[in-house]
């Protein structure tokens, strides 16, 4: 089945690669992606003399084999393998889809390994705030049958108006946040 993928960046991808990027990623190596339009809104940044992009691009999964996580131990147990560097569990996946640790969630990466919280607090601090879905193609075969179609140039306002998306949001979430790690320690 084919379904339309958007990657925000500072460049035009027509040939994406999925051995670029950090390995300890929620998902390990390989392109990120997501199904949401507006949410790839939201990752666009700006730098002093660059443009920023959304890049479209038409996915055929067919006979792939695809990994779906949901927000549950499981993914959690992925999501922290990966960050530790540890051997990839589902690596003869194609696909991988599945929530995103929202970036403020990193910062409990570093509590989780001071030993301040147990993994089971870890992973119950994990569950809260938005949850966003990613698509990560992971193998050649994938990419394969990942077709460019266009890229849009955002404009400064644009990025602007999203980023004051994003901030309330994570104000939201560090609210939340706040208020989970209290009831952990209380």
């Amino acid at each position: 089945m084919a379904k339309i993928l958007f990657h925000t960046g500072f460049s035009v991808i027509e040939k994406p690669d999925i051995r670029h990027g950090r390995k300890n990623a929620d998902f390990g190596q390989g392109f990120y992606l997501s199904e949401n339009e507006e949410f790839s809104r939201r990752w666009a940044r700006s730098r002093k003399d660059e443009k920023t992009y959304i890049n479209r691009y038409e996915l055929d999964d067919t006979d792939l084999l695809i990994k779906h996580f949901i927000r549950n131990k499981e993914w959690f147990d992925y999501i922290f393998n990966n960050r530790r560097m540890k051997e990839d569990a589902y690596k003869e996946y194609d696909i991988i889809i599945g929530p995103i640790a929202n970036d403020t969630l990193y910062d409990t990466w570093g509590i989780i390994t001071s030993g301040l919280l147990s993994d089971n607090e870890a992973e119950e601090v994990m569950m809260i705030g938005p949850c966003y879905e990613q698509t990560v193609i992971k193998s050649d075969k994938a990419l394969s049958k990942l077709l460019f179609i266009k890229a849009d140039e955002l404009s400064a306002e644009e990025i602007h108006k999203y980023r004051q998306i994003v901030a309330k949001e994570e104000g939201e979430y560090q609210k939340e946040f706040s208020q989970t790690l209290k009831s952990l320690s209380d």
